[in-house]
């Protein structure tokens, strides 16, 4: 049988398997910078739920999805084909609701339940989070928990977010994406996809955090419910001394043919805006995660809008 080309890695009894699943997770991060999470401790019922949810919300009026407006110093709220993606220089296919533990909700009164199952949903991403960055930070010589506490989600500056996205069906869809090609800013993703919503595609080939390097081949990574696709930001990348890989990802929808509504939930573990960011070997001079935020943005689209033009 032939091997995957994104390892899945089992954290079943995590605290015993530790060194085993370091081994695991450094490997696929140095090779494919995406891998794929079993036995992570979220059952596909508490999965399910809280696409039901997601969903529930997407349903709404514009008007009253509009109620939780998107910030744009936030970068929370809700957005509908907001998002033009430099790498394209089109609009993505999609809509998305972005949120922070402190940003503001859609009401119960719209949702019931929304705050409370997605609230929950969060934590237990964050103690996902946390068993895989504990064991990059001792991989990369840091303390254990040295990673964890950069991207605790309780302290104020922690700029992490869930996202929650809805890809509209299709038809014909050549010339349009549902995202653009592009790598995640932030140190840390979780992915949770549902059974026959593909178009995830990834692409290797970057050797540097801040380069734009690309392979030739885009390959598709199925959509499963119950399995969490993870993959290495760009903060992470810079904080290795690019040693684990931020990959450029898309996703499309077909060029002939109908496509279906797709549903995705992201955690993005972003970090805190006040802490020093900085590898082992120092290839890179000390900078604070939100003046890295704010030089990468700034990078991105200079760099990429010139690419397309």
């Amino acid at each position: 049988m032939a091997e995957k080309p994104f390892p899945v890695i089992s954290l079943k009894d995590f605290d015993n398997r530790k060194e085993e699943i370091t081994e695991q997770l450094l490997y696929a991060a140095e090779n494919t910078g995406f891998f794929t999470l079993v036995d992570h401790g979220i059952s596909v019922e508490q999965i399910e739920s809280q696409f039901i949810i997601s969903r529930k919300f997407f349903d709404l009026a514009p008007e009253i999805k509009e109620k939780t407006p998107h910030d744009t110093k936030t970068n929370n709220g809700w957005e509908y084909k907001a998002q033009l993606r430099p790498s394209t220089g089109t609009y993505d296919q999609k809509e998305s609701l972005w949120l922070q533990r402190n940003s503001q909700w859609p009401s119960n009164e719209d949702v019931p339940m929304f705050r409370e199952t997605t609230e929950a949903f969060m934590v237990k991403c964050a103690e996902i989070s946390d068993q895989v960055l504990s064991c990059f930070s001792v991989a990369l010589g840091f303390s254990a928990d040295h990673l964890k506490v950069a991207n605790d989600p309780t302290k104020a500056d922690c700029l992490t977010q869930l996202r929650l996205i809805h890809y509209p069906p299709s038809n014909d869809a050549a010339g349009t994406w549902r995202a653009g090609s592009h790598t995640d800013i932030g140190c840390l993703t979780l992915l949770f996809q549902r059974d026959g919503e593909d178009g995830l595609e990834v692409c290797p080939g970057r050797e540097s955090h801040s380069s734009f390097a690309m392979g030739d081949k885009f390959t598709p990574l199925p959509a499963e419910t119950g399995p969490i696709v993870v993959n290495i930001g760009d903060m992470l990348m810079a904080w290795s001394d690019d040693r684990l890989k931020s990959n450029f990802h898309r996703v499309r929808a077909k060029d002939v043919g109908k496509s279906p509504s797709r549903y995705s939930i992201a955690y993005f573990n972003q970090a805190r805006r006040e802490f020093v960011l900085q590898g082992p070997k120092k290839k890179y001079p000390p900078v604070t995660v939100g003046e890295y935020f704010a030089q990468s943005v700034a990078k991105n689209f200079g760099k990429m809008a010139t690419a397309v033009a």
